[in-house]
């Protein structure tokens, strides 16, 4: 059994992972989990002796086939969890994240299976990330961004790099959530600002706020 902690550096190692980078390094994750190096490397010590981790000095820590299938269980539960959140209880899209920490520590196989069967089986989170299926199967999304368009093209909104309550509530007020239709009206050369159309309405949208949007060309 492993403990809270344990799992979320697992879940924080895969995410760092998905870059495709050989190795994440101490201090990468202890970015990621706002917590100390040294605090670090005595996890990954001990998520190495419990065959979770595989850790070199110099070259990193890798996911063991072991953690890697514990951290996709941890984030499917967390992705199902905030759709039932979502869907069935009302909760909006920038409520779910931290009510959504806690319940995916409830690992129980067959409590997922129901949850995701009751669900309906769905492929995204309220954020538009993928769900693994209940073999651990997950597609990840090709990662361009309203920041990448140019004046011109079109895009559908299909999620959201960033989870932060302050960036989802930004995106709502200019009614950036998922599903909308965009247009790239014109860009300002110095700061990459986007002036853009959504249901009709022109807003103006800053480089951090666009490049963390990712949308789906059309």
């Amino acid at each position: 059994m492993n403990s809270f902690t344990e799992e979320n550096y697992l879940k924080a190692i895969y995410k760092l992972s998905l870059n495709g980078v050989q190795g994440v390094s101490t201090n990468a994750i202890a970015d990621k989990l706002a917590t100390k190096p040294s605090s670090v490397t005595d996890m990954i010590k001990k998520l190495a002796d419990k065959k979770l981790v595989s850790y070199q000095k110099y070259q990193g820590v890798n996911l063991t086939k072991k953690g890697s299938d514990v951290a996709v269980s941890i984030i499917r539960n967390h992705r199902l969890w905030e759709v039932f959140l979502v869907e069935k209880l009302n909760f909006k899209w920038d409520e779910v994240h931290d009510l959504a920490e806690e319940l995916e520590h409830i690992n129980t196989h067959k409590l997922t299976e129901r949850l995701d069967e009751f669900l309906g089986f769905p492929k995204f989170d309220p954020h538009g990330d993928p769900i693994p299926d209940k073999d651990g199967n997950i597609i990840q999304h090709k990662d361009v961004t309203l920041s990448d368009l140019i004046r011109g093209e079109k895009a559908v909104v299909v999620g959201v790099k960033e989870h932060s309550k302050s960036y989802l509530n930004y995106l709502e007020q200019l009614q950036l959530v998922l599903g909308v239709e965009v247009e790239v009206k014109d860009i300002v050369e110095f700061d990459a600002t986007m002036q853009i159309l959504v249901n009709n309405k022109q807003v103006i949208i800053s480089n951090q706020a666009s490049k963390n949007l990712i949308v789906k060309k059309i």
